[in-house]
């Protein structure tokens, strides 16, 4: 029962992390052409951090 709780979550989850990605996508290129090093750094590190999370949720599906 538990389980089927958390795939639901889960898939509730999807598009908010898919926005969440765009959106980092679009800070990170804002960065790279304003040279902030420091925000592409960010900006990776949180990428990296919801492409994990999104191949959690597909994984379970």
């Amino acid at each position: 029962m538990m389980e089927i709780i958390k795939r639901e979550e889960a898939k509730q989850r999807l598009p908010i992390i898919k926005m969440e990605i765009d959106y980092e996508l679009m800070t990170l290129h804002d960065a790279m052409q304003d040279d902030d090093q420091v925000q592409v750094i960010k900006s990776k590190e949180r990428l990296k951090f919801l492409t994990k999370q999104l191949m959690e949720i597909e994984k379970t599906e």
